[in-house]
This record gives C-alpha cells, structure tokens and sequence, in this order.
C-alpha cells in the first residue's frame, strides 16, 4: 500500500522561534508560561486517555506484516462523539491523526520548557547581580505585589460556546450546568484553541471518569450583569442517557 498508516502525518520537528501550538510566548510572563504548560499537559493526557479507550497507544502497529490495516483495529474509527451526540462536533479524529497531535504538543511542550528554563536562569541571573535583599526590601515587595494582585481585575477569558440544552440526572446537570451558560473555559480547552468544539469532545473523550473544571458565565434573571462560575464536571458513561455529558454544547 502507498500510504503508511503508521506514520503520523505531523512533522515532528520543533515549532519555529519562541511560538507554541501557534501562539508567541516572547511576552508571556512565567506565571502565563506555566499555564500553557499546564494546558499542554493536560491535553497530551487527554490524547493519551482516547488512544487507551481504543486499546492503542503512540507504537501500536496499526498494519499487518503485509501492509493491510489490522482487522481489530478501525484505523478511521471516530474517536469523538457523533453530531446526534452531546456535542456539536461535525468532524473526527482517527487514531492516527490523535498521536499525530500528540507529537505535535510534545514538541511544542519541549519547546516550551527551554523557555521556562530561560526565564527561570534570567531571573536567578538578576538576583545574583542585585546581590542579597534586606528584609525591610522583601516585606515592601511582596506587600506592593498582593496589593497589584488583589486589586487588579480578573481578566476573562472570551466565551467560546454555548450550553443549548441540559439532560436531567445528567452527569451536565449534576456539575451545576444550565441551558444558556456561555462556555469561557472547558479544562484546558478555550476560546484560542477550540478548533470548532473538537477539542472539548477531545477532553472529554480524555478524561472519562475524571474531574474536569468548566468555567462558566451565566446570566442573571432581571439583571444585565452576569454571573462567572467554576464548575466540576465529571464525564461517565453510566448515567443512563447517551454520551458522557447529557448536554449539547453549540459553538457561539
């Protein structure tokens, strides 16, 4: 066969300059750092959770010593939930295209981590220059810093979906969603990097039977304002209804 189902299709070569998964990180600060790679992580497990639902994993062959695809294995086989299901996700992932993406966020993970370390070596660099503080000079910096902190507003990440309807006894009504909640986070998938709802179907599909924090923004009845909430949402299969949440989620 000309194609190789073995192969991922993602070249497996490090993301150009200081940009991870598409994004900049030269003006990211280390706390911002820190949860891009908190976000990575937990997708690369999320990835790692959908190829072992299927009985995979990253070298499992998925061809025969002939060079035909293995019978106990559909290579195509949608790894998301259908359009009739939970979530509004039109397309698939296939297993192969599932550790593609894996290779793709560990490269982007270890590009990551060199500018963590980077960061990390020209903090201690500027220490060493500055040479030791008094304890007067560290009190007054760290009370101006929970000052900055506490009286900074919290920045909100851009809603990227909408809860159009919510199952009873679902495992989305259990964790407190409601029909109109705007989606801004959904564990480490957000208003950037969404891709159409296939990467919440991918997290979910992840992290079955696992806690998974959904932040939401939720209108007040008889007010303009809204209501930010964290949530917990754990997807399970032995609800009683069909898919994992008992919800369905539209793009906005």
């Amino acid at each position: 066969m000309e194609e190789n189902l073995h192969a991922p299709t993602i070249p497996s070569g490090p993301t150009s300059g200081h940009a991870t998964n598409g994004t900049h990180t030269s003006n990211l600060t280390l706390a911002q750092l820190q949860a891009k790679k908190d976000n990575l992580e937990a997708e690369i497990r999320a990835l790692g959770g959908v190829l072992n639902s299927h009985g995979v994993d990253m070298n499992t062959r998925l061809l025969t010593p002939d060079g035909f695809p293995r019978a106990d294995l559909d290579v195509a086989q949608s790894i998301l939930p259908s359009p009739k299901e939970t979530l509004a996700a039109t397309d698939s992932l296939t297993v192969r295209t599932t550790r593609a993406r894996i290779i793709y966020l560990k490269n982007d993970h270890k590009a990551l981590m060199s500018v963590i370390e980077k960061h990390i070596h020209e903090h201690f660099a500027r220490l060493a220059e500055d040479g030791p503080e008094d304890e007067s000079t560290i009190n007054e910096r760290t009370s101006t810093t929970e000052f900055q902190t506490w009286s900074q507003p919290q920045i909100l990440t851009p809603p990227f979906a909408k809860v159009n309807s919510v199952v009873a006894a679902s495992p989305a009504e259990s964790a407190g969603l409601k029909a109109s909640d705007q989606i801004r986070v959904f564990g480490y998938v957000n208003n950037a990097n969404h891709d159409e709802l296939k990467r919440v179907a991918e997290c979910v599909q992840g992290n079955e039977g696992r806690e998974v924090l959904v932040k939401v923004s939720r209108a007040i009845s008889g007010s303009s304002r809204k209501q930010e909430l964290t949530l917990t949402l754990t997807p399970r299969r032995d609800w009683g209804g069909r898919g994992l949440l008992g919800c369905h989620i539209l793009p906005l």
